[in-house]
């Protein structure tokens, strides 16, 4: 156990800054700027010279220290150096413990679960190559996996679920990325190779938009809704007036509200920028709201199960019930939108707004700080306005 000692500690290889930094008898810890770590051995192999006719002294990756500890890089690194002592050359001698793409994956899945939003989108993440790629690559080394491996895997699919086997070749494509920063492969990762060469036929993506109901039709559909009780119906009349997505409304709490300045704050983990967003609540938002404090939940629009809000699905499937089958709750925000384009005479930027929609580029993007508060609260007024005109007839 005398070889396995060195300078190192575990406190240190957590700690040490950028830089290579010894532990002796050539092992080296190396510490990127961005803070990767990294374990690489000296070695010169008896008997061997290089171009010059010097002794060949070569160095070799161990592998990442997040994945490789102190005691394993020593181990390797005595195994180098027996095999450079014996005229061996590490690079095709050496016996590495290299993970398969499956082993690797999950651990890269659980590496970045705190940099999801929720844990469905990891879940969604890991499901991918579970389902498309574990089958026919899962117990290969990560080392093992060209561009071959790279195409059994999208061939399959890439015609028939165009999005998924793009989203699948970005998956496997970070799970390589990470496999060469920990030191298991070498070269050019095979699916950038694949997409360089053109091997895979160019799919033609039809854009599918949200059917919409027109903008002319929604204030008699509106009053339609207004005489039915069911909360699923209060929380399509409340989506309607807000113009903000299902699960914005849906996963609303009271908490988020605050009556005196008449605000909804959603929190930037429920929205899709990833940013609060501030909805202005007029007198008719209220009224929609008023009952809803009746049930006495954490929830604003609560489903069958207590302090639990409505599913996803409640609102469309009251859409169908009504005969509207044909239009989509989402599709509301496309009829707000030609109406504030139509009607209203809203600049842009303030509908843009209202729909929680980035405008411009980034630098503009980086001085248009304001919400636009005040002229989103004028033109949600206008537009809960018509929405009420055909009760006023």
């Amino acid at each position: 156990m005398a070889a396995l000692g060195g300078k190192l500690t575990k406190k240190l290889v957590e700690n040490l800054g950028p830089g290579r930094h010894g532990d002796g008898a050539g092992l080296y810890l190396v510490v990127d700027p961005s803070g990767a770590r990294r374990w690489i051995v000296r070695v010169t192999v008896k008997g061997q010279k290089n171009a010059k006719g010097a002794p060949l002294r070569t160095d070799f990756g161990l592998g990442g220290a997040d994945v490789v500890t102190l005691n394993q890089a020593r181990e390797r690194a005595l195994e180098y150096r027996r095999m450079a002592k014996s005229g061996l050359n590490p690079r095709y001698n050496a016996r590495r413990e290299i993970p398969t793409f499956e082993e690797l994956s999950r651990q890269v899945h659980i590496d970045r679960l705190p940099t999801w939003k929720n844990p469905k989108h990891g879940q969604q993440w890991l499901n991918t190559l579970r389902d498309y790629a574990f089958p026919k690559i899962g117990r290969m080394p990560v080392d093992a996996i060209g561009q071959p491996e790279v195409l059994m895997c999208l061939t399959p699919i890439w015609t028939t679920k165009h999005e998924t086997a793009k989203r699948l070749a970005q998956r496997i494509k970070a799970v390589l990325d990470v496999a060469k920063a920990s030191g298991f492969r070498e070269g050019e990762n095979p699916v950038t190779a694949v997409k360089e060469a053109g091997v895979l036929p160019k799919v033609k993506v039809k854009v599918h938009h949200h059917d919409a109901m027109p903008w002319q039709d929604v204030p008699a559909f509106y009053e339609e809704l207004d005489k039915r009780t069911a909360t699923a119906a209060k929380a399509l009349q409340f989506t309607i007036l807000t113009a903000c997505r299902t699960s914005e409304v849906l996963e609303m709490t009271w908490n988020e509200i605050d009556w005196d300045a008449r605000l909804w704050t959603i929190p930037e983990e429920r929205m899709k920028g990833g940013k609060p967003h501030r909805v202005p609540l007029t007198d008719e938002m209220l009224r929609v709201l008023e009952p809803m404090k009746a049930m006495a939940s954490t929830c604003v629009f609560e489903g069958q199960k207590r302090h639990h809000p409505l599913s996803n699905m409640s609102m469309l499937m009251l859409l169908r019930r009504m005969g509207r089958g044909d239009f989509t709750v989402h599709g509301f925000r496309s009829s707000f939108r030609d109406w504030a384009s139509e009607v209203s005479g809203a600049p842009r930027e303030v509908a843009e707004a209202v729909l929680a929609h980035q405008v411009g580029s980034e630098v503009e993007r980086a001085y248009a700080r304001s919400d636009l508060l005040e002229k989103r609260s004028i033109l949600a007024v206008k537009w809960c306005d018509y929405l009420r005109e055909q009760k006023a007839v």
